[in-house]
C-alpha cells in the first residue's frame, strides 16, 4: 500500500471519528436552545443518555457486522443510520421525535467509531498502527474543540436545526472518502460469533444507569445510579466467564495484556472527564466569561492532539517512556487544578490552570496511540477485530462512569452552594488524581507483559 493509499485510509479513519465525536459535542451546546423551542425539559438528560447507550450497543455489534457484511457494507449501514438520525433530529417538533433521532444517530455513530478502530489493522501495516491511532486521537481532540464552537454558533443564531442538518450533510463527504479509499477486495475477518444478547442488554442497562446517575441533580441519585451500574457490571463480568461472550477473552482481567490495556485506557479517560466542570469553575470562581472559559477548556483537547502527535512515531524505550510520562503528567495536572482553581485573583493563576489543562490532555495523548496499537497485539487470535471495536465500549463506559463519579463528588462537596464552590473544585481534582495512578499501574503491567512475549 503506497503513501496515497495510506492517506485515503487515514482520511477514512479520521472522517468516521470526526463525524461521531463532533455530533457528541455539538448537541451539548445546542440542547438548551432545542428545549426552549420544542419543550421536553424533563427529558433533557435523555438526549445524551440514549446517544451514549446506542453508541455502546452499536460498538459491541460492529465486529459481528464486519464479519458478516464486510467493511464497505458496514460503513454504508453506519453512515446511513447516522444521516437518518441527524435528519430526524433536525426535523423534530417534540422531544420524543428528537430522542428517536438521537437513538438512530447513536447507532450509526457508534458503528463509525468502532469501525475506525477496527480498520486500523486491516488498512495499515503493523509499523504504522500507532500512527493510525494517533490520527484518530488527534481528530477526537479537534472535534472536542470544534464541536462546542460550532454548536454555539448555531444556538446563538437560533438555528439549532442547522446543526443537525450540517451533521447529515457531512455524511456524503465521508461516503466519497470511504468508497475511494477502501480496497475493493479485503481479506475476510474472523467468522461470526454467536451474539451474547443477554450480556449486551446487561451492559447497556449498566451504562444507562450510570449515565442517568451522572445527570441527577442530587448526590443520592448519582449514588443510586452508580451502585446499580457497578452491580450490573459485576453481573456482566460473571456472565462473560461463560462460553458465549460479548467481549474478547481477557478483556475484563487487568492482569492480562488486553485487560491491562483496556484498564489503562479507562483510567486515563476518567481523568480527562473532569474537564467538563472547568467552564463552571472558571466562570464562578475566576469571573471569566463563557467564551473565555470555553477557550480555556479547549486547551485540554489541544494538549491531547499535541501529545498524540509527539507519541505516534516513537518506539522502544521512547515509547515506554511516553506511556509512563502520560499518567504522571495527568497526576500533576490534576493536583495543579486542585490547588489553583480554588484560588482566584492571584497573579499567574490562570496561566497555571491553562498549563495544567494542556498537561491533562497531553497525558492521554502520549499514551493513546500506543495503547490502541497494543490492543491489536494483546487480543487473542481470531478476536482482534472484536477487541478493536470494543474500544468504543471502553470509551463510552469510561465517560459514563467518570461523569457520574464527578457529579457525585462535586454534589457532595457542595458545588451548588456559593461558598463551597472552591471546596468542590479541590475535592473533584484532588480526588480524581487517583485515576492516573491506577492508569500508571496498568501501564506498568502492560510493559511487564511485553517483556515476557
Amino acid at each position: 500500500m503506497g503513501a496515497r493509499a495510506h492517506l485515503g485510509a487515514a482520511a477514512t479513519l479520521g472522517g468516521g471519528t470526526f463525524v461521531f465525536s463532533i455530533a457528541t459535542f455539538i448537541v451539548t451546546t445546542t440542547l438548551p436552545t432545542v428545549v426552549r423551542e420544542i419543550g421536553g425539559l424533563r427529558w433533557f438528560a435523555w438526549s445524551t443518555t440514549i446517544y451514549v447507550v446506542a453508541s455502546l450497543v452499536a460498538g459491541a455489534l460492529t465486529a459481528g457486522l464486519l464479519a458478516k457484511a464486510g467493511p464497505r457494507i458496514a460503513y454504508r449501514i453506519a453512515m446511513a443510520l447516522f444521516a437518518a438520525g441527524a435528519l430526524l433530529c433536525a426535523t423534530a417538533h417534540n422531544m420524543g421525535w428528537l430522542l428517536a433521532g438521537r437513538l438512530v444517530q447513536g447507532l450509526g455513530g457508534g458503528m463509525l467509531s468502532a469501525l475506525s478502530f477496527s480498520m486500523v489493522r486491516a488498512l495499515f501495516p503493523r509499523r504504522l498502527w500507532s500512527r493510525a491511532m494517533a490520527v484518530i486521537s488527534v481528530v477526537w481532540g479537534v472535534a472536542t474543540m470544534a464541536g462546542p464552537a460550532v454548536g454555539g454558533l448555531f444556538a446563538e443564531a437560533g438555528a439549532w436545526r442547522g446543526a443537525f442538518f450540517s451533521l447529515a450533510a457531512a455524511v456524503p463527504l465521508l461516503w466519497v472518502v470511504v468508497e475511494l479509499s477502501l480496497p475493493r477486495r479485503m481479506p475476510p475477518g474472523a467468522p461470526p460469533r454467536k451474539l451474547a444478547l443477554g450480556n449486551l442488554l446487561l451492559l447497556a442497562a449498566s451504562a444507562m444507569a450510570v449515565a442517568l446517575g451522572g445527570s441527577a441533580t442530587f448526590w443520592q441519585g448519582s449514588l443510586v445510579g452508580l451502585i446499580a451500574a457497578v452491580g450490573g457490571i459485576a453481573w456482566f463480568r460473571a456472565r462473560e466467564a461463560g462460553s458465549v461472550r460479548l467481549l474478547p477473552r481477557g478483556a475484563l482481567d487487568p492482569t492480562q495484556g488486553l485487560g491491562g490495556t483496556y484498564a489503562a485506557q479507562t483510567f486515563l479517560l476518567i481523568a480527562v472527564v473532569t474537564e467538563i466542570y472547568i467552564p463552571y469553575f472558571l466562570q464562578n470562581l475566576h469571573g471569566l466569561s463563557p467564551l473565555h472559559a470555553g477557550y480555556m477548556s479547549a486547551l485540554m483537547a489541544g494538549g491531547w492532539s499535541l501529545g498524540s502527535l509527539a507519541s505516534s512515531g516513537t518506539d522502544g524505550m521512547r515509547r515506554r517512556l511516553a506511556m509512563v510520562l502520560g499518567p504522571v503528567a495527568q497526576f500533576l495536572a490534576l493536583l495543579g487544578l486542585a490547588l489553583l482553581l480554588p484560588r482566584p485573583g492571584r497573579a499567574g493563576t490562570l496561566l497555571g490552570i491553562g498549563a495544567a489543562l494542556l498537561a491533562l490532555g497531553a497525558g492521554i495523548g502520549l499514551c493513546w496511540p500506543q495503547l490502541g496499537a497494543r490492543v491489536f497485539v494483546t487480543a487473542p487470535a481470531g478476536e482482534k477485530e472484536l477487541a478493536a471495536a470494543c474500544m468504543t465500549v471502553v470509551i463510552t463506559l469510561a465517560n459514563a462512569f467518570g461523569s457520574a463519579l464527578a457529579g457525585m463528588v462535586t454534589n457532595l462537596a457542595g458545588v451548588t452552594v456559593p461558598g463551597d464552590t472552591a471546596q468542590a473544585a479541590m475535592a473533584l481534582y484532588g480526588g480524581f488524581a487517583i485515576a492516573p495512578v491506577l492508569a500508571l499501574a496498568a501501564i506498568l503491567r502492560v510493559h511487564a507483559e511485553e517483556g515476557v512475549e
